[in-house]
């Protein structure tokens, strides 16, 4: 599934109608590496904050500002264009002076601070996101807003993949498949093609669990995901051990990231996303066939230190911070919805007239 109102609800549906991202400043979020610069090497390790702009555009400009070509420049993870941004590049300089990062051309655009550092940025080499989220124009009741809240901080949200990774209108799945089928595309999209599909079976496996009420605990066969790690194991049978590690949020249920031969799960769990897998088979076999190797990831998805406030009357403000590859909307979802899905929803005709 590419549409997250389509996708099934953990909580039993979000008690309030309001807007998100109504200007920048409501969608806020901070990278957290994990790691500090290391003070030497050929590489400028600058913290970034942008307003309203797209990662690949502000590392083309560094680039530019730098005098350096554009692969001389790396960060650790796309970030939404319609937010405030903070987080990390790095310019490799290669035996340049810094240039006067306080120069940089574009009002939209600061860099914060500049260190070195001995490595360029590769994606996905971060340890998380804090986000700060404002919702505003909120219609619905408080207690049930704040009760399914404390619901969310308790037992985690569906680790849903955002509409983000499938490109407007679903496009990204698309075109996957058509790749898939034989049409040729530009090298440095096949990734993100390839992420799509990955993306589309592992919500169809998670929606699935979600629907029986089983994502947040294991079925028979289960590959358990570390906290914070891509790294899992299991099968094996479970336990008082396993038991507690799930309670403490150090594991997590998992699900496919489908790639060639068989996924390692067994038992219901296995035959789950067995029949997942079948009922998509161009996409299975694509994966297969472009050599991917079966991975996991966890289907809970636990929000760290979620706090709110409501900002007046109609604004909610909320804090939280999510591991890497995670999803900020995944966990709004379960809490409200905006008008313009209600607005599309089909109308339910009155079988008494």
């Amino acid at each position: 599934m590419t549409d997250d109102s389509l996708l099934p609800f953990a909580h039993g549906g979000p008690p309030l109608l309001a807007r998100l991202r109504v200007a920048p400043e409501d969608f806020q979020v901070e990278e957290m590496l994990g790691y500090d610069a290391d003070g030497s090497g050929e590489h400028a390790l600058l913290w970034v904050e942008k307003r309203g702009a797209n990662t690949d555009w502000v590392a083309r400009e560094l680039a530019r500002h730098a005098g350096v070509p554009p692969l001389a420049v790396g960060y650790a993870g796309l970030k939404d264009r319609h937010a405030v941004t903070r987080q990390a590049f790095t310019v490799q300089l290669a035996g340049r002076p810094d240039p006067d990062w306080s120069a940089f051309p574009h009002a939209e655009v600061k860099v914060l601070a500049a260190s070195r550092h001995g490595r360029k940025l590769k994606r996905g080499a971060l340890r998380g996101n804090r986000f700060v989220l404002v919702l505003r124009e909120v219609q619905g009741d408080r207690t049930q807003a704040e009760a399914r809240l404390a619901g969310i901080a308790a037992r985690g949200v569906p680790n849903y993949f955002g509409e983000q990774r499938f490109g407007r209108g679903g496009g990204n799945l698309a075109q996957a498949r058509a790749m898939f089928a034989g049409r040729r595309v530009d090298r440095d999209k096949r990734g993100f093609l390839l992420s799509a599909a990955r993306s589309h079976l592992f919500n169809e496996v998670l929606a699935a669990r979600v629907e029986r009420d089983v994502w947040d605990r294991p079925l028979d066969g289960e590959i358990w995901a570390l906290a914070g790690s891509r790294s899992w194991f299991g099968p094996e049978a479970y336990d008082e051990t396993l038991a507690a590690r799930l309670a403490q949020g150090d594991i997590h249920p998992s699900g496919p990231l489908w790639g060639q031969g068989e996924p390692p799960s067994a038992g219901e769990a296995g035959a789950l996303e067995r029949t997942i897998a079948a009922a998509h088979p161009d996409l299975a076999a694509g994966l297969a066939a472009a050599r991917m190797d079966q991975e996991r990831r966890a289907l809970r998805l636990l929000p760290a230190d979620l706090r709110w406030r409501w900002l007046g009357e109609d604004a909610l403000e909320l804090a939280f911070a999510l591991p890497a590859g995670a999803y900020a909307t995944v966990v709004v979802r379960e809490l409200a919805r905006s008008p313009e899905e209600v607005a599309q929803e089909p109308a339910v005709q009155d079988s008494s007239s």
